[in-house]
């Protein structure tokens, strides 16, 4: 399926206390298409507002670049006071890969919106962390180091140019620092005591700094300390996990604190075993968690597929099923219910996981299908007709996974559930796209034809648009060759009791290669490029034929069966 890159940032402005100047700025994220704004969480004490918004990464970065220029008109640094450390009005501006999108390419956004940001507006810009272009200005804390205060100082002297803007000292915006770094997830984890010194043992066990080393008693020993009188520590079990216990009086109970600042080095499962393995060592136990905003939808289905993993069970399941199976293993909802839609980033997006077609039930699908509008058409039941036959070929395959006797064997049909699953989700995708593909089509007919100009353009767009409705069905034809692999080993290896339902499935496969074939025929009449209407039409009727040939064949098998 074509690929939906989704970054996060998280600016944070020094300004807490006016309420006008905060919206002000957040009103220019709210302009831009594509990003959606989340949270905006001013302090007052540190005058400083943290704002998340997230979207496709060119808007995400023309929203910040919009926020960061307003800032740079509405606060001016020389009269800015506050507790927490600052060095610009905007003073950080993190960019953090969310979905579909790596590490390194979300640090070439953040330099992207660095460079913009000094030839534009010109600020001084500081790149760190993932975005860092030399290791020493890799570590927040000491790029701004001297503050706002000292920012005149630094930009002077020549080990502190900036990595994009002039090196001079701007007195009302100040400097920048923008990044590329992991998601930080704020974690809880709840235990059976009321006692803050256990929680805290619990937390020294797990976190990366671990605790000081002592002489004798672990509580009250003599603090050993190396040859320069720093304290001697002992490591935690998690890496990138800072941790510390506390009681929680509105719950009744002590938790660990969490912030995981590296989901890679520590998933989200893996601090909360750590937590049950070291509470349990303590006679302690965990009761459950609490994810503190939001988690990215990976987090958690990596989590879900870890404790299907210790359950022998098949990951070649719904997502919803995996996420329910990481909320009920972690106790996420033990506090208060945990809700996907409001604690997942990419749900938040509110975009549907299906498209109008495929999210109506079955008779609105089917009425739809029947009604005078000639879409949806064949091609939609083609690709609906091969998502049927993935997802029978698929319950085999997770039956398959736990039938009683066959506990070694869970593995090989997982992996084909897996397969099938994505099928299934591919296959029912084009079901809309079909109906959207043909849509085009008509867009293109309607467009001006009155000039010469317009009469070119209108053909292309309607030539253009044809081949996407060739293309579509044509998807739908390899989704459905492989369908027949998964219903194959299913027929050949799967639950002897189910064989006819991949038998099914097979059938089902072969009946939207078919139906595809049809309207990828009926699409290439309308066509005046021969060469593609000759290459999409052979390479079509050989997927066509390798159809008939698997039916048949697979059939026949699964009839032997039976007989």
């Amino acid at each position: 399926m074509t690929k939906n890159p989704i970054i996060e940032c998280v600016p944070n402005f020094s300004e807490g206390r006016d309420e006008a100047v905060i919206r002000k700025i957040t009103n220019e994220i709210e302009k831009i298409d594509g990003v959606k704004l989340l949270d905006v969480d001013p302090g007052k004490a540190t005058n400083r507002t943290v704002v998340t918004f997230v979207g496709h990464p060119d808007a995400v970065i023309e929203a910040a670049f919009v926020a960061i220029q307003k800032a740079s008109e509405l606060i001016d640094m020389s009269k800015h006071k506050g507790e927490h450390p600052r060095m610009g009005a905007t003073d950080v501006c993190p960019l953090i890969p969310i979905s579909d999108i790596t590490m390194e390419e979300t640090a070439e956004y953040a330099a992207k919106l660095g460079k913009r940001v000094g030839d534009e507006l010109g600020i001084p810009v500081y790149m760190y962390e993932n975005a860092a272009t030399k290791p020493e200005r890799q570590n927040l804390a000491t790029v701004r180091s001297g503050e706002y205060e000292g920012l005149a100082d630094k930009l002077a002297d020549p080990n502190w140019k900036p990595d994009f803007g002039p090196a001079q000292f701007n007195p009302k915006a100040g400097a920048t620092a923008i990044a590329a770094r992991d998601f930080l997830i704020a974690y809880n984890v709840n235990l059976n005591t009321t006692s803050v010194r256990r929680a805290n043992s619990v937390a020294f066990d797990i976190r990366e700094k671990g605790r000081v080393k002592r002489e004798g008693d672990p509580i009250s020993g003599k603090i050993l300390r190396d040859s320069n009188g720093e304290p001697l520590r002992e490591a935690g079990k998690c890496k990138g996990v800072k941790a510390i216990g506390w009681y929680i009086e509105e719950y009744g109970m002590a938790q660990i604190s969490m912030n995981i600042t590296n989901t890679k080095q520590t998933p989200l499962h893996i601090a909360f075993e750590a937590c049950r393995e070291s509470a349990t060592s303590r006679g302690l136990r965990v009761t459950g968690s609490e994810l503190v905003g939001l988690v990215p939808k990976q987090v958690m289905l990596d989590a879900g597929k870890f404790y299907l993993t210790r359950q022998n069970r098949s990951h070649g399941i719904p997502e919803e099923e995996i996420i329910h199976i990481a909320v009920k293993s972690m106790g996420l909802d033990e506090l208060y219910p945990f809700e996907p839609a409001k604690k997942i980033i990419e749900y938040q997006l509110e975009r549907p996981k299906s498209g109008p077609l495929a999210s109506k039930n079955l008779y609105e699908f089917a009425d739809e299908t029947a009604s005078e509008s000639v879409a949806p058409g064949g091609g939609s039941i083609a690709a609906y007709v091969g998502a049927l036959g993935a997802s029978l070929a698929t319950m085999v395959a997770n039956l398959s996974s736990h039938k009683r006797g066959w506990d070694d064997k869970w593995e090989f049909f997982s992996e084909w559930a897996v397969k099938g699953e994505k099928l299934k989700e591919d296959l029912i995708h084009l079901v809309d796209e079909d109906t959207a593909a043909f849509n085009k089509i008509i867009s293109a007919i309607r467009l001006p034809k009155g000039s010469e100009e317009e009469k070119s353009l209108r053909k292309k767009a309607i030539e253009d648009a044809t081949k996407y409705a060739i293309e579509v069905p044509f998807r739908t034809m390899q989704l459905a060759d492989q369908v027949f692999e998964v219903a194959e080993a299913m027929i050949e290896n799967g639950n002897p009791t189910s064989v006819t339902d991949a038998g099914v499935g097979a059938l089902c496969a072969r009946a939207a290669s078919l139906a595809a074939y049809m309207n990828v025929l009926v699409n290439c009449k309308d066509l005046e490029d021969e060469d593609y209407v000759k290459d999409i039409t052979k390479r079509a009727t050989k997927l066509k034929t390798q159809a008939e040939e698997k039916e048949k064949s697979l059939s026949n098998v699964v009839i032997g069966k039976l007989t």
